[in-house]
């Protein structure tokens, strides 16, 4: 592995590389949250064939982070990706995305289009804000009464305290992360969440949408992308199955798994079936 920093927007941006010499066609990984950080976990592995990059965005991870939170938007993520893969001289590149980063990548392929982008996984795919939170409320209606009380409590109240965290805890460790303990290296990512862009963006929790993305929805644009594109959820995952059905459907040319006995972190849980699944995508791209 080799790390480095790119200046971006006049902005230290971190990221590395695993595989640097493998011959493949490089792997460029978006990371979710948004305020989260690259996770190498796993998906390093892919480097046995090809490049594969990681890089932190702005105010996450390794990276500057802003002095205004204001200077975090989606439209200014899609120009960051644009100028980490230029910096990187990834002409032909394969896009991975997480979570958040699902909607990063489809907003960059739509803007800036597909050429060069051989294809694109979308892991737990957030590609709406209206179809996500209908799921996370099916998910909700599910849960302890207890726990159900304690977000209601919370969310009408605007107080995220310790009985709202407690029932956030409990709802992620459903459909979030399944694995028991929570790894190290998952429970330190958490722990390094830029909060300041994941409550502008986003909310307080993965269920609470209040920020700046909760108007998003790129289902009836999904068509502009000629890309093949690999959907893989949990099926347990925040993001449910019928509504990447929904996304598959929308896209010209895609393909979709769900991953049996794991959630959104379906790629920690079930490592070498994720593997799997992923490195036979990538062996029929063009």
């Amino acid at each position: 592995m080799r790390e480095s920093y790119l200046h971006v927007k006049d902005k230290k941006i971190w990221y590395s590389v695993y595989g640097e010499a493998m011959p493949g066609i490089p792997l460029l990984v978006i990371h979710g949250g948004p305020g989260f950080l690259s996770m190498p976990e796993v998906v390093s592995d892919l480097s046995e064939d090809r490049p594969v990059y990681f890089y932190d965005q702005y105010g996450c991870g390794n990276s500057e982070r802003a002095e205004n939170p204001l200077e975090y938007s989606a439209a200014y993520y899609v120009e960051e990706l644009a100028e980490v893969r230029a910096a990187l001289g990834l002409d032909t590149v394969i896009l991975m995305g997480f979570s958040w980063g699902t909607a990063l990548a489809c907003l960059y392929a739509i803007k800036h289009g597909c050429g060069g982008i051989r294809g694109l996984v979308l892991c737990g795919p957030f590609l709406s804000t209206a179809l996500w939170d209908t799921d996370q409320r099916a998910n909700i209606a599910l849960m302890p009464l207890v726990v159900k009380e304690a977000i209601v409590e919370g969310e009408s109240k605007g107080d995220y305290g310790d009985s709202y965290q407690a029932a956030m805890m409990e709802y992620y460790r459903r459909h979030v992360c399944r694995l028991e303990p929570w790894p190290d290296s998952l429970q330190k990512a958490f722990s390094q969440l830029n909060p300041e862009v994941y409550t502008s963006l986003w909310g307080p929790s993965e269920f609470t949408i209040t920020g700046a993305l909760r108007s998003l929805d790129l289902v009836p644009r999904l068509g502009e992308i000629p890309a093949p594109v690999l959907l893989v959820c949990g099926d347990q995952d925040e993001a449910d199955p019928r509504t990447v059905k929904k996304y598959q459907l929308a896209f010209p040319d895609a393909k979709m798994a769900v991953i049996p006995g794991a959630s959104h972190l379906h790629h920690m849980e079930r490592p070498d079936l994720y593997k799997l699944i992923v490195q036979d995508f990538l062996k029929e791209l063009p």
